[in-house]
């Protein structure tokens, strides 16, 4: 992002990456469900500083889905958050 804002604004602006950590098949099974879901994939996993120290943020998936009300939905974000629970575990 400070890149872009340099580039876009002509702002400096501290490390800010937004990486997408999105699964092709569960993205595809949901996708057939629910068109909209793309506006909610919670495929996205922040990493920034903040006082000398790095955060990473992951948004649960399950909360995410909610906001789209489809039922169907909420066994893969229960099986995506499962792995994004993992992978966040295991850095922190």
């Amino acid at each position: 992002m400070a890149e872009k804002f340099k580039e876009k604004l002509g702002i400096d602006f501290k490390k800010y990456i937004i990486l997408g950590a999105c699964n092709p098949p569960s993205a595809h099974e949901a996708i057939l469900i629910e068109e909209n879901i793309g506006l909610m994939f919670p495929c996205n996993v922040v990493i920034y500083e903040r006082r000398n120290k790095t955060v990473v943020s992951i948004i649960k998936p399950k909360v995410a889905v909610k906001m789209i009300g489809n039922v169907e939905l909420e066994q893969i974000a229960s099986t995506i958050e499962k792995k994004l629970k993992k992978v966040f575990d295991s850095i922190i």
